[in-house]
């Protein structure tokens, strides 16, 4: 069978894909493009280097030869990237401050329907935050909690280098023995370690609000009797979560301490490895590297 028909609809298809996503930046969509780029660039080079007779090794070996030249790029590219990182001011765990500038909500359509779902469901707007993690960008966070104040919903706003948007939510409730039950569909990685009182789960496919809140709550089945109402102000919990966060990352190895970072970077070794593979799960496979 001639690939070239096959290749020429992957690209259009990943050239739509690529244009949506331009305006919804779905991590869902991104993810079914970047197995579509890896396909092309893989079965796409072997047919070019076929039909200009560089290699007379057959169809389906040259193919693999690319697709495993893709995955080798990319992790050196992924590497790279996350040293800069390490090494960058960009802080791990941002400080965040009272947003009193007005902007708490974009103002896209698709954003606004989740807002008023969010109200329509009884949630009501407890905090506007954000912390700034380069000059002039900041990241954007708007806290709602439900009726009985047991559940408190985060919801942050990424900003994007082509100006877009991407939401994410974290939910969290608290029992009287101290347990955090947090769910979110955080798509960036992480890869640390969280302190033990907290039962994490990350569910990046799970884009919806409606969806997130309903795994949620499944979670909590089992606890109805024993969660409190959260009486902590948003921002004072929200900085101490970063505290301890990075504190415990800190004591189990996953970052240097302070004193070395100006010559090592905030990462480790340890750490970068980790990092390097929850980036490859979540931006093929959507998970996070604790269900593998």
């Amino acid at each position: 069978m001639d690939p070239t028909y096959p290749l020429v609809i992957s690209m259009l298809v990943s050239l739509v894909l690529y244009q949506v996503n331009q305006r919804r930046a779905s991590p869902v969509l991104a993810i079914f493009n970047r197995w579509l780029r890896w396909l092309i660039f893989g079965f796409g080079l072997a047919k070019i280097a076929i039909d200009l007779g560089w290699s007379d090794r057959p169809y389906w070996v040259l193919s693999l030869v690319f697709l495993l030249g893709y995955a080798l790029i990319e992790t050196v590219y992924r590497w790279f990237e996350i040293q800069a990182l390490s090494l960058s001011p960009i802080p791990l765990f941002p400080r965040f401050a009272v947003n009193s500038s007005g902007d708490e909500w974009p103002t896209q359509p698709r954003l606004l329907q989740e807002r008023d779902w969010l109200r329509q469901e009884g949630f009501r707007s407890v905090q506007s935050l954000r912390a700034e993690i380069a000059p002039s960008i900041y990241l954007r966070m708007s806290v709602y909690q439900d009726s009985s104040d047991k559940l408190r919903i985060q919801v942050l706003f990424l900003p994007q280098p082509s100006g877009n948007i991407v939401m994410c939510a974290s939910l969290a409730s608290q029992t009287t023995d101290g347990t955090r039950f947090v769910t979110d569909n955080l798509y960036l990685p992480f890869a640390g370690f969280y302190p033990e009182n907290w039962l994490v789960d990350r569910s990046p496919w799970r884009r919806r609000l409606q969806t997130l809140l309903k795994r949620h709550r499944a979670r909590l089945e089992a606890e109805p009797e024993s969660l409190q109402p959260w009486e902590t102000d948003p921002l004072a919990d929200l900085n101490a979560q970063q505290h301890a966060l990075e504190q415990v990352n800190t004591e189990l190895g996953f970052l240097f301490p302070h004193h070395e970072r100006p010559e090592h970077g905030k990462m480790t070794s340890e750490a970068r490895y980790r990092v390097w593979k929850e980036a490859w799960l979540l931006n093929y496979f959507g998970r996070s590297a604790k269900y593998f």
